[in-house]
């Protein structure tokens, strides 16, 4: 610590510079002098490589879903993730914080997680899509499995780190399946989602100790993700009742007409 002081103490050095000889051809001559530039030096070397701070932070959050599923014969849930708007409504019921870009996509504004001490507003741009028969399956879903759906993020926009976080030096990527496993004799729905976080930290957090920064950060989005699973897996839940019941009621409908006619 004493020589770090000292080297920021350090004796600044004055520099002058005499010289300018200008207008020999009129036989006049000009000698300017420039003012005094001061030159201070802060001579601090790490004497080995064990002082030297890592100023990168990355963190791989990861959660899986493995729950009971009762499916019904005229409302199995590979019939339900066909439909995928109302899957990402189920998962994302503010419709003031979304909207549909496309056949696959949405924008979803994200409710603003924590990141250390930075307050961050993610804007992602989020796909569903449908596989079935293992065609073209994540490494992590048996190819038996009737039909998988797959979540993605294919473009991202952080908001509130502009003055903080350079966006260049920050990556986001979010991955998730979720599937009916009807393998053994009860179904289950499974699932898997993961998200990878990296970024330059900024001087302020450069200088949290590496353990502490590494710890807090993998804390915060393993919470982070674990209640975004919960909520999915319960909203979806939820749904895949109510669109059982409602397919209850249209055969019922549908009886009844056919014995009216």
């Amino acid at each position: 610590m004493s020589e770090a002081v000292a080297g920021f103490l350090a004796p600044c050095k004055q520099i002058y510079f005499v010289c300018r000889v200008e207008n020999f051809s009129n036989g006049k001559s000009q000698l300017k002098l420039k003012k005094p530039e001061v030159q201070c030096h802060a001579n601090i070397k790490p004497k080995s490589q064990k002082y030297l701070v890592r100023n990168e932070l990355e963190v791989k959050p990861a959660t899986y879903t493995d729950i009971p599923l009762y499916e019904t014969p005229g409302a199995l849930f590979d019939e339900y993730l066909e439909h995928k708007p109302r899957i990402f409504n189920a998962m994302f019921p503010d419709k003031h914080r979304s909207r549909q870009l496309n056949q696959d996509e949405w924008r979803v504004q994200m409710l603003p997680p924590r990141l250390l001490v930075l307050n961050v507003w993610p804007v992602v741009d989020l796909r569903l899509r449908c596989k079935s028969r293992g065609r073209d399956y994540p490494p992590e879903v048996p190819h038996d499995i009737t039909k998988v759906l797959e979540l993605d993020i294919t473009r991202w926009e952080l908001r509130g780190l502009d003055n903080v976080v350079d966006p260049s030096h920050f990556t986001l990527t979010v991955k998730g399946t979720l599937y009916p496993d009807r393998r053994g004799n009860k179904s289950r729905l499974r699932g898997h989602l993961e998200m990878n976080i990296s970024f330059v930290l900024p001087p302020v957090l450069a200088l949290v100790p590496e353990n502490v920064r590494d710890s807090l950060g993998k804390e915060a989005m393993t919470k982070l993700v674990e209640s975004m699973k919960q909520k999915v897996d319960g909203s979806l839940l939820a749904d895949y009742s109510k669109f059982k019941r409602e397919r209850s009621e249209n055969c019922t409908v549908s009886s009844l007409n056919f014995k009216v006619k």
